[in-house]
């Protein structure tokens, strides 16, 4: 547990005072009545906070909206899991063995969470200047990815705001099928827009990946058309 906990400080460039807040920062709460959940919700402020200030200095010229829409990019589940992945989190998670069993290690929300939890526990372990440098360099190629090309609004919201300026019904998303075992689930989403006479559908992760990746594909009809 030790030599994997050091690989672990290896990966994150940061070596904990107190490995106890290490330990802690990794124990899901099927684990131990004391868990991860508290330095979860402080980890959450300092990402917050973190992704905010490099936004507004790096895009000085964007609207408080616009900045918002950059900053639900990078601090949602889907992120906070690739981040997770990148530093090899899943193989440290202490689970109950309920949770082990059902391959929860492997599960974006608790992949996340663990991130935020981790955060957090620097944050204590050391300071505010160091958990954001921390969060800086974990979340490195998600922040450099979000530059002017970046699509403001996301395909959902495009979308619905092209019908509704236009009197047209807004789109309606209906999940058809659910695949995949409980940790990789696969869900097609389909949706039909009437004045377009066209329907498309897709399949992704998530609910709202396939209803993102399904808007996308209608909006170069819609702004085709002009209706």
């Amino acid at each position: 547990m030790v030599d994997h906990l050091q690989q672990l400080q290896q990966r994150l460039q940061y070596q904990f005072g107190d490995p106890k807040l290490l330990q802690l920062a990794l124990s899901h709460r099927s684990y131990a009545a004391d868990n991860n959940e508290r330095l979860e919700f402080l980890g959450d402020a300092v990402l917050g906070l973190t992704v905010t200030d490099f936004l507004y200095n790096k895009f000085t010229q964007f609207r408080e909206g616009e900045l918002s829409r950059l900053r639900s990019q990078i601090v949602r589940a889907e992120s906070l899991a690739e981040v997770a992945r990148q530093l090899q989190l899943s193989e440290h998670l202490l689970l109950g063995p309920g949770e082990l069993k059902s391959g929860a290690h492997r599960r974006d929300s608790i992949l996340g969470d663990s991130v935020e939890a981790l955060i957090g526990a620097v944050y204590l372990d050391s300071d505010m200047d160091t958990a954001c440098h921390c969060v800086l360099r974990w979340f490195e190629p998600l922040l450099q990815a979000v530059d002017q090309t970046v699509p403001i609004k996301d395909a959902k919201t495009a979308l619905q705001e092209f019908l509704q300026q236009r009197g047209h019904e807004l789109p309606d998303y209906r999940v058809i099928e659910v695949s995949g075992e409980d940790h990789n689930r696969r869900y097609t989403v389909s949706c039909r827009i009437d004045c377009l006479d066209l329907e498309f559908s897709a399949t992704a992760s998530s609910r709202r990946k396939a209803e993102q990746s399904v808007a996308q594909q209608f909006l170069p009809a819609v702004e085709q058309s002009g209706q």
